[in-house]
């Protein structure tokens, strides 16, 4: 099996396959607007990959901290506020991994339904046979 990150060829595509590369976005967002041969399928594919390692390496670190420090936070006289306070400075990289994976995945949503409606423009419409 070969894998390659080439860009498909850019010609009109049938609506199966502008579905097929709708659900590879939303699987992973960029994958299907290369296979469609938009060139922005490279950013949203970066986007998603830097996004999900960055949620995955300060999910992981957090998780760590907050079980290294659980006693102190979840306390009997501990105050949630404080915890909350104390938690973010560890937590806001993740989210922010997480935010930027939402927005490769919005764009490559934008990207696929561009796809189906060219798709749809393109797709030639056959005229159901006459009964008289």
């Amino acid at each position: 099996m070969k894998i390659s990150l080439a860009r498909g060829p850019r010609e009109p595509l049938s609506r199966e396959t502008a579905w097929g590369c709708f659900t590879s976005n939303l699987a992973l967002p960029g994958s299907g607007s290369l296979l469609a041969g938009r060139v922005s399928g490279y950013g949203q594919l970066l986007l998603t990959l830097i996004g999900f390692t960055m949620s995955f390496i300060f999910g992981v670190r957090f998780l760590l901290w907050q079980f290294s420090n659980w006693t102190r936070l979840h306390g009997a006289e501990a105050d949630p506020f404080e915890a909350l306070l104390e938690s973010w400075p560890h937590l806001r990289w993740a989210l922010l991994g997480l935010g930027i994976f939402i927005i490769s995945l919005l764009w490559a949503l934008i990207t696929s339904l561009g796809i189906l409606a060219s798709a749809r423009k393109t797709q030639t419409r056959s005229e159901p046979p006459s009964l008289a």
